[in-house]
């Protein structure tokens, strides 16, 4: 089987019959040969519907889902259901246009890896979303590729139309919360090329929107944990929080040095500072960068991180001082410069100071984007 289109569904018996044609009508001509897996999460009769649709259409199959729910998970049932090597995922509400089909697998098929139909690129549209809808996702956008890596190129990574080679699955434990099997794939798969063609995201014809309050909190409840499954991406977050430990060290050597040892504040200050700086060190050689056989050059990096601290706390003072010609109050100009120097330490020590941890595992994804014809696609 060349080509496996999978498509979850809830309670979309309207759209059922023109989807299925659509795609035959943007498919068959082209020669692939392609089936079609529903898996249906539906509470009314929608099943009855995709049952006769498969009945009359071997190239139709369902299956559908009792006590089950969930658009991602059911995405990844499809993909252990098809047989195809290259796989298509799309919604069942004729939002994802199927004539963009024949091109997506075409790209597949000479080479790229993941083909994501973008709103974003030029020649894409998202005119099918009210503003509302259009803030949320684009809110929903930005705090995935801040908190993933491998989001960032991607200029539609929260779409739930995109295409693959099913080797990109291969050693992809997906378990997804939610709605955004995408951002999953992009995260955790076997892929080095992406490539994005831009489409019109189309206005609901028929049926209900799924979004709810619901859908947002699994959302961040995904992030959440694929950022805690990513070693690279749960570094930033490690560093902050041995940051802020080195505020209480900091604090805590202070006192003891002031009124235990009754060291002058000047002595008290300098030495506190080290002993923080050292306590940074050595909780971000042994947990943020962690790398088995590494960590023992001890007299190259502490050198390093801690030439690199002390630029950071340059940096946070000349950002507060600069912010404060400007009218700023000190307090808020001092806690902008933390940000800025917290954001230069942890990229200067990735890059510099423990520049081999991971080094054989980095590797850049290329992403290349086109305008799709508009004569392929129905408005």
């Amino acid at each position: 089987m060349d080509l496996s289109i999978i498509i979850p569904s809830f309670n979309e018996r309207e759209n059922i019959r023109p989807i299925v044609k659509r795609i035959h009508e943007a498919v068959s001509p082209v020669g692939i040969d392609y089936e079609i897996w529903f898996v249906d999460d539906s509470n009314d009769d929608t099943v009855e519907v995709l049952n006769e649709v498969a009945e009359s259409d071997e190239r139709v199959h369902v299956h559908h889902r009792v006590n089950a729910r969930g658009l991602a998970s059911a995405v990844v049932q499809g993909f252990e259901l098809a047989s195809g090597r290259y796989l298509v995922v799309m919604d069942a509400d004729l939002q994802h246009p199927p004539e963009l089909l024949p091109e997506i697998y075409d790209r597949l098929q000479n080479g790229i890896d993941l083909v994501i139909p973008s709103r974003f690129v030029e020649g894409g549209s998202d005119g099918g979303l009210g503003p509302l809808r259009k803030f949320i996702s684009w809110t929903a956008r930005v705090i995935g590729q801040l908190a993933l890596h491998r989001l960032r190129k991607i200029s539609d990574c929260t779409s739930g139309f995109f295409g693959l080679r099913r080797d990109v699955l291969r050693g992809a434990d997906l378990n997804p919360i939610g709605w955004k099997i995408l951002i999953e794939i992009l995260v955790k798969g076997n892929y080095r090329t992406v490539h994005e063609l831009g489409y019109a995201f189309l206005a609901r014809d028929a049926g209900e929107s799924k979004m709810s309050l619901k859908e947002q909190w699994n959302y961040f409840r995904h992030l959440v944990r694929l950022v805690s499954q990513s070693p690279l991406d749960r570094r930033f977050f490690l560093f902050c929080l041995i940051g802020l430990s080195g505020v209480v060290v900091n604090e805590i050597v202070l006192m003891i040095l002031l009124y235990g040892v009754h060291l002058s504040d000047m002595r008290a200050s300098v030495i506190a500072s080290l002993v923080a700086m050292l306590s940074n060190y050595i909780w971000n050689d042994q947990i943020t960068w962690r790398s088995k056989g590494e960590g023992h050059k001890w007299n190259v990096k502490l050198p390093l991180f801690v030439g690199i601290s002390l630029v950071g706390i340059a940096i946070t003072t000349l950002v507060m001082h600069v912010l404060k010609l400007a009218g700023v109050s000190v307090p808020i100009g001092q806690a902008v410069g933390i940000l800025v120097s917290t954001v230069w330490s942890y990229l200067m020590n990735n890059r510099v100071t423990w520049r081999e941890v991971d080094k054989a595992k980095r590797y850049d994804i290329v992403v290349t984007r086109e305008e799709t014809s508009a004569s392929r696609v129905r408005s």
